[in-house]
C-alpha cells in the first residue's frame, strides 16, 4: 500500500487463505492475447458482469468490494453478486455493506472452489494472503471466470510462470492490483524513453520507505473475535493444499500475516512489487537476468521474520540495472524515483501521486545536444488521477467491456516479470545466493551464466549497446567518440607499434 496511506485503511487482507523460452513467452503474453476472438475473452455486448470476491478481508473489502460499488452507483454494468470468506464476521459485514450499497444479497461462501462453481458468477477478485494467490486465480481462469489478483501475483517463481500460461491458454481478462500502473506518467516516460529523449537506458532507482513506532504490519488490530470458533484456520493456512504447515492458530499470524515468511515476504513481496511493476512498464523491460537482495531486522524485533531494511540489485540483459531499496524505520530521506540515461534522467520523485515527471538533461558536452541553454530541466504534465484503485478497477471492467485482455494496465506478464525479481531478491537475501535467470529453462538458478564476461566480451568487440523493448531512436545516447589519442591504442605484437 502507499506509504500515506493511514493505517486504519492499511487492513490486512484475509480470507482463505513450461515450454519455451521465459523471457518470450512473458514479453509476447499480451500480443498473442490480443488476436484470439472476442467470444472467447469477454461477454457477451451488454451482458451485466457478475463478480464474487475471495477473501475480503481489508483490501479486498476497503478497495475491491467499495470500489466496485461505488461503480456500479456510477452506472457500471455489474453486478455483486458472491462473497468468500474463512472469517464468519468479516463475510457477514461485508454481504451487509453489498446489500445496504447495491441492493444485491450477494451469496456467502467459505470454500471458494464452490463460489467458481458458482454459474452467476463471471468474475473474481482475489483479496487472500499471498501463499493463496496463484492457487485461486489460476482455478478461477480454469473455470471461466475473468480475474482480479490482488499483488504480489504469486508467492514463488514457478507460480509466476504458471499463472501467465494459464491467462494465455484461458483467453480471459486479468488485472494484477498494483494500482500505480494505471498512472499515464508511466505511458509517458516510456514514449521519451522509446524516442530516445534520455539516451541508452541505463540504471533505475525506485523506493519504498515507511516509519513506524510499533513496527510495520502491526498496526493491523487483532480483536478478540478472532478465533477458531470465527474463522477456518485450517482453511486459512491452506494444510489440505500443501500452502502452509500446520501450527497452532495465533490472532497475529492470522491478522499480521505480512511479517512472516510462510505467508509473504514482507516488503520485497507487499511494497518493492509495487514500485518496481511501474517502473518495468515505463521501460518496457520483463524478466531479470541477474538478481541479488540484502538487508536485515535491524530494529524491529518484534517477533518478525520478515527484514526492516532491504535492498534488490536486478540486473536486466537489455543492459540495464534496477535499483530497489528501503527503510521500514525511516521515512523522511527517502531518495527520488528516477531512470538514467544516457542524454538524461526522468525523474518522478517519491510516493505514486505523479501528475507529471522531470527529464533533467546531462551537459551538452556530452550530449552533443544544443547548448548550454539547454542544459535545463523540462516538465512533462499527464495529468492527475485521484484515486488510483478506482482507476486501476474502472481499466479492469473497461477491458472486459471490450474483450480486451491486453488492454489492463498490469496484466499477467507484467505482474510476473515484478514478482519474479522481487521473490528472487528475497530469496537471495535468506539463502546468501546471487541467482541468473535460465531463459531455456523457464526458471531461476545460482549458477552464474557468465554475466561479468558477455559484457566484457562486448566491450572488446566493441559491439553496439543494447537497448529496452520498444527503442525506436537507433544509435541516439548510446555511442562513445573516440579521442583523438585513442588512435595510439593497441597491443604491440613482435615489437611493431600499432599507431605507426
Amino acid at each position: 500500500m502507499p506509504r500515506d496511506t493511514q493505517p486504519n485503511e492499511q487492513i490486512s487482507r484475509r480470507g482463505f487463505v513450461k515450454s519455451a523460452s521465459a523471457t518470450a513467452a512473458i514479453v509476447g503474453a499480451s500480443a498473442s492475447l490480443a488476436n484470439q476472438p472476442a467470444s472467447a475473452r469477454a461477454q457477451g455486448a451488454g451482458d451485466r458482469i457478475r463478480i464474487g470476491f475471495i477473501g475480503p478481508g481489508g483490501r479486498g473489502f476497503g478497495a475491491h468490494v467499495k470500489t466496485l460499488a461505488k461503480l456500479k452507483k456510477e452506472g457500471a454494468n455489474i453486478d455483486l453478486t458472491a462473497v468468500c470468506e474463512v472469517y464468519s464476521t468479516q463475510s457477514d459485514k461485508v454481504t451487509e455493506y453489498i446489500k445496504k450499497e447495491t441492493g444485491t444479497l450477494a451469496k456467502q461462501y467459505v470454500d471458494y472452489e464452490d463460489l467458481l462453481a458458482d454459474p452467476n458468477v463471471d468474475a473474481v477478485c482475489i483479496g487472500t494472503p499471498d501463499h493463496w494467490h496463484s492457487t485461486q486465480a489460476i482455478a478461477a481462469l480454469n473455470a471461466g471466470k475473468h480475474v482480479y489478483c490482488e499483488k504480489p501475483m504469486t508467492k514463488t517463481v514457478q507460480q509466476a510462470i504458471d499463472i501467465v500460461d494459464t491467462w494465455k491458454s484461458s483467453g480471459k481478462v486479468m488485472q494484477v492490483g498494483v494500482q500505480s500502473t494505471s498512472l499515464p506518467v508511466w505511458d509517458k516516460a516510456r514514449e521519451l524513453i522509446n524516442d530516445g529523449t534520455i539516451g541508452k537506458v541505463l540504471q533505475f532507482q525506485t523506493e519504498f520507505y515507511r516509519n513506524s513506532d510499533s513496527g510495520q504490519w502491526r498496526y493491523y488490530q487483532l480483536t478478540r473475535d478472532m478465533s477458531p470458533k470465527t474463522i477456518d484456520w485450517q482453511r486459512w493456512l491452506g494444510t489440505k493444499e500443501g500452502l502452509a504447515e500446520d501450527r497452532p492458530f495465533d490472532r497475529a499470524v492470522y491478522r499480521q500475516w505480512r511479517r512472516f515468511f510462510d505467508f509473504g515476504a514482507g516488503m520485497y513481496t507487499d511494497l518493492f512489487v509495487h514500485r518496481l511493476t511501474s517502473m518495468l512498464k515505463a521501460t518496457g523491460l520483463r524478466l531479470p537476468k541477474r538478481v541479488v537482495g540484502g538487508g536485515g531486522i535491524f530494529l524491529e524485533y518484534d517477533g518478525r521474520e520478515v527484514p526492516d531494511v532491504a535492498t534488490v540489485v536486478a540486473d536486466y540483459g537489455e543492459g540495464v540495472q534496477a535499483l530497489i531499496s528501503a527503510s521500514m524505520c525511516n521515512e523522511d530521506a527517502a531518495y527520488p524515483q528516477l531512470i538514467r540515461g544516457h542524454h538524461g534522467t526522468l525523474l518522478f520523485g517519491n510516493g505514486e501521486k505523479f501528475t507529471g515527471l522531470d527529464f533533467q538533461p546531462e551537459r551538452p558536452q556530452v550530449t552533443g545536444i544544443g547548448s548550454l541553454q539547454r542544459y535545463t530541466k523540462q516538465r512533462y504534465e499527464v495529468g492527475e488521477v485521484a484515486d488510483t484503485t478506482y482507476a486501476h478497477f474502472k481499466n479492469w471492467l473497461d477491458a472486459l467491456e471490450a474483450g480486451k485482455p491486453e488492454h489492463c494496465n498490469n496484466t499477467p506478464d507484467l505482474g510476473a516479470a515484478a514478482v519474479i525479481a522481487v521473490i528472487l531478491g528475497a530469496r537471495s537475501y535468506r539463502e546468501g545466493k546471487v541467482f541468473f535467470w535460465d531463459d531455456e529453462n523457464r526458471k531461476e538458478t545460482d549458477v552464474d551464466p557468465g554475466w561479468s564476461d558477455q559484457w566484457i566480451a562486448r566491450s572488446r568487440a566493441r559491439g553496439p549497446a543494447l537497448h529496452v523493448p520498444g527503442w525506436k531512436a537507433g544509435d541516439t545516447g548510446s555511442t562513445l567518440k573516440d579521442p583523438e589519442w585513442q588512435s595510439l591504442e593497441g597491443p604491440w605484437i613482435d615489437g611493431n607499434d600499432p599507431a605507426a
